[in-house]
């Protein structure tokens, strides 16, 4: 047994059953194994950030990790930027990268590049093997290591040499270390931290999960404390029957006027509230001065061990939640498309299960008031900021919950860092209904150029934020790469569509010209 199918062999034996990948010359012992060993799918990606954002989206929604396969250092670099966002996320991540055999190292070949000075900023375990020996024990290890905590990146490195050479072995991944519980102390500090209006309890991580949001809830009840998540979460289950939990505002101005009233945070799965940018003239901590910070329990942390903690020492055990979200489905929008227009088209479409990958920057921070009262869902953030994550991300999601349909909603900047995102959709038939939000400009950096103190902008500077010379078609390009398209400048015909995407099979793109 050569190195490469070894690493297959020990990734499935460990529960990895999905590669998400775009091979080069250095891995094609690793496409070989995947061709004759059972048990892995493989999803192929035009582009090395479709693979690590798709990596990233599989395991919020399957939370176990899959596997990337990059090659060499310049695919490692291409799919950096999601790697970033996946960091923080939490996500666990198997990313193989393969490298040059030791012999050809030494040349110095073209491809050649430091792939752990790479690999290192974005990853939390970075191994590479050195031998065919080394290679299934290392599988394992990585399968561990991006399993640890809430989720972590584990970058492998394999060299072609040892993936063409015989003599490996087939290991198993070993137990996950526990997950750190709440100390004794750190739980009466919290408790004592919590009653009245003026504390809050700031959620993150699995804390925004159904049942924990449920616990965060008798706890708000019980205190009288303010329940918060952070700006950009990984996962949060939301909609009708559920506990109701606002996010803190993107925009600084009316962060630190949300957070202002408050004397005590307890932190439960978040950090301390800072602002996205600095800015001329304004605080990077979003906290009123003064305020106490409380942290029960960061990310890694048993996040329900901690709720449930808290709940016996607030005695709230027996207490009804609050904040639990009435059903609240608005008609169908007619007239001309607007901010409040789109929000009410998505939440009166939205389907009972559905997956919802946010990518929408500017047009979508008023989605939220919108679709809190909707069919129960699930909505994902980008947590790490670089855009071009959602339809990558989407990818994740549909792979994992094939039975469960998936809402990708991106503005045009955002969607043209990833757009080859849509031929995987096609080829693998994802029930993916993509939105795109046509401003045809990068309206948040229009946004920011005020915020960093920039008054009356150039022509000039204007026109680097602009996307209309020429005018994106979308309805061409996803037609191009396999994806029924449409596109709509009406509201009606928003929620028409974004419906007819849902009901179809495969994927479905809307571009709403806004």
């Amino acid at each position: 047994m050569n190195g490469a199918e070894s690493l297959v062999r020990s990734l499935i034996a460990s529960g990895v059953d999905t590669c998400f990948t775009n091979p080069g010359t250095s891995e094609m012992h690793f496409v070989a194994a995947l061709d004759h060993v059972p048990g892995m799918r493989s999803v192929l990606c035009l582009f090395e950030g479709v693979a690590t954002g798709a990596a990233d989206g599989y395991w919020r929604m399957a939370r176990k990790p899959s596997c990337t396969l990059l090659h060499l250092g310049p695919g490692l670099a291409n799919g950096l930027a999601n790697l970033h966002n996946a960091k923080k996320a939490a996500s666990g991540i198997v990313n193989i990268v393969g490298e040059h055999a030791e012999t050809h190292r030494e040349l110095d070949a073209p491809l050649m590049s430091d792939i752990p000075g790479l690999a290192r900023p974005m990853s939390a375990w970075v191994h590479t093997s050195e031998s065919a020996a080394d290679v299934g024990e290392a599988g394992a290890l990585s399968v561990q290591a991006a399993s640890t905590g809430a989720g972590k990146v584990a970058t492998l490195i394999l060299p072609s040499d040892t993936a063409w050479t015989d003599g490996a072995s087939v290991h198993e991944a070993g137990p996950v270390p526990a997950r750190a519980l709440p100390e004794a102390d750190k739980v009466a500090e919290a408790a004592a931290a919590l009653g009245g209006a003026d504390t809050l309890l700031l959620l993150g991580g699995e804390a925004l999960s159904v049942e924990n949001l449920e616990r965060a809830g008798r706890i708000a009840a019980k205190t009288g404390c303010h329940l918060l998540s952070e700006w950009s979460n990984a996962r949060m289950e939301r909609g009708a029957g559920r506990v109701v939990v606002d996010r803190i505002p993107y925009p600084i101005d009316l962060a630190l006027k949300r957070l202002e009233p408050y004397r005590r945070i307890v932190l439960l799965g978040a950090r301390a509230p800072i602002g996205f940018f600095a800015y001329p003239g304004k605080p990077a901590v979003l906290t009123a001065e003064g305020t106490e910070i409380v942290e029960l329990a960061n990310v890694d942390a048993d996040l329900t061990a901690a709720l449930d903690a808290l709940v016996a020492a607030t005695d709230a055990a027996g207490i009804e939640p609050a904040h639990v979200a009435a059903r609240e489905v608005p008609p169908v929008p007619s007239g001309p498309i607007t901010h409040e227009s789109m929000a009410q088209a998505i939440a009166a479409t939205l389907p009972e299960g559905a997956i919802v990958v946010d990518e929408s920057v500017t047009t979508g921070r008023g989605f939220a008031s919108w679709t809190k009262g909707a069919e129960p869902h699930t909505w994902l953030n980008n947590l790490g900021g670089s855009i071009g994550y959602g339809m990558p991300v989407a990818i994740g999601c549909a792979v994992a919950c094939p039975d469960r349909p998936v809402l990708a909603l991106t503005g045009d900047g955002s969607a043209m860092y990833t757009v080859q995102s849509l031929w995987t959709m096609a080829r693998e038939e994802l029930n993916v209904t993509v939105v795109i939000f046509a401003n045809r400009s990068y309206q948040i950096l229009r946004g920011e150029l005020t915020n960093v103190g920039v008054q009356n902008p150039g022509p000039r500077a204007v026109d680097m934020l602009s996307l209309d010379r020429p005018v994106i078609d979308w309805v061409q390009l996803a037609r191009g790469m396999g994806v029924e398209a449409v596109r709509v400048e009406e509201a009606g015909d928003m929620a028409k569509a974004i419906d007819t995407g849902l009901d179809h099979k495969g994927p479905y793109l809307v571009e709403v010209v806004c």
